[in-house]
């Protein structure tokens, strides 16, 4: 049964619930797309779901929750609304059919991410995290360059993920009320990738440290696997080198910064290549030796450039669209088992005092 008993190749009909910024984003990627529309939205106000409408070419305009659950010409909904809202929204949205894609982090907690896992299997409706990185070219070829073996037996993941903010009790970063805090903003996307490559870890650490306002301003992780570590990091104290890398123990892949937005890997096959190529920090200076090393010909590295247009949610836009197509509950890359863990973890390091 595929939604509303579409035909797989009919461009299923997305409505969008929410006006933000990456709302916005997604009703721009999705023209990219050869399997999806967007056709309608949804919002708490008129005024907003209007210049949304208008912005976007006439979308229909949804009042209310309750109305796009029922609305029969509505295949799926992308929620990209604040954290503290997915949970609920997502269930009255599931408990009436309609295939949900939720903007990360799917929910506030691990347990709520569980719920729906077995909402999804009682009503037999697809549920996703926008984990969207998880989609892109260049990640689809980290996980070729490592089935070939490229890089030898891993030995450490190092991911950092950090962008300058300055403290605002009012914004939806630094407040509790809406879910800030470093690691449901930034640390589900190291987590979440590290997850998705290397499983589930043996052990779980980590530290963070406090905002004024009491969320995380910023937190390490650590997870042990068998013979390797993977250390991670994220904050709002600092902008970071925002690279993921996995040293091997005939080489090295560096998802190149921002990871989050990826276009290039650069694959080194000695020790010489990675210290010139990636130099360590994040400084100007750094940053600039780093781009002419990787712009010259040297041994042992290898440059895959991944490029795309827009901004890249369209890669996980059309991998929802079609697992919905085809009446699946879950996309293999990010299924909800995974993004509970994700929460998990990041459960697990703020249950501990701040360092």
């Amino acid at each position: 049964m595929t939604a509303n008993d579409q035909p797989l190749n009919a461009p299923l009909r997305w409505a969008v619930l929410g006006t933000g910024s990456i709302a916005a984003t997604f009703a721009e990627d999705i023209k990219l797309t050869a399997n999806a529309k967007l056709v309608a939205v949804c919002s708490r106000t008129q005024e907003a779901a209007a210049a949304f409408s208008q912005r976007f070419g006439g979308l229909r305009i949804i009042a209310g929750i309750d109305a796009l659950a029922a609305d029969p010409l509505i295949d799926a909904v992308y929620l990209a609304t604040p954290n503290t809202a997915h949970f609920d929204q997502a269930c009255t949205l599931m408990m009436a059919g309609k295939p949900v894609l939720i903007e990360k982090p799917l929910t506030m907690t691990a347990a709520q991410a569980r719920a729906l896992a077995d909402l999804s299997a009682q009503h037999q409706c697809f549920a996703m995290e926008g984990m969207w990185p998880l989609f892109l070219p260049a990640f689809t070829q980290v996980r070729k360059l490592l089935a070939r073996d490229t890089i030898g037996t891993i030995t450490a993941v190092r991911a950092e993920l950090a962008y300058a903010k300055a403290v605002d009790g009012n914004s939806r970063f630094f407040s509790k009320a809406l879910g800030g805090g470093a690691l449901l903003d930034l640390g589900v996307y190291p987590i979440a990738l590290t997850l998705a490559l290397f499983g589930s870890p043996r052990k779980v650490e980590g530290q963070w440290q406090a905002a004024s306002t009491g969320v995380d301003m910023s937190a390490t992780i650590s997870l042990g696997y068998d013979g390797f570590k993977a250390s991670l990091s994220c904050g709002f104290d600092r902008t970071g080198s925002n690279r993921f890398i996995i040293e091997g123990s005939t080489g090295s892949l560096v998802i190149d910064g921002p990871f989050l937005r990826a276009s290039r890997i650069v694959l080194t096959t000695n020790r010489m290549a990675h210290h010139l190529a990636l130099p360590p920090g994040s400084s100007r200076l750094s940053r600039a030796f780093g781009k002419i090393a990787r712009a010259l010909p040297l041994p042992g590295l290898t440059i895959h450039n991944q490029g795309f247009p827009g901004d890249g949610l369209q890669f996980e836009i059309e991998a929802a669209s079609t697992a919905i197509l085809e009446g699946r509950r879950e996309e293999t890359r990010i299924p909800l088992s995974a993004s509970a863990e994700s929460l998990g973890i990041i459960e697990t390091i703020l249950d501990q005092p701040p360092s």
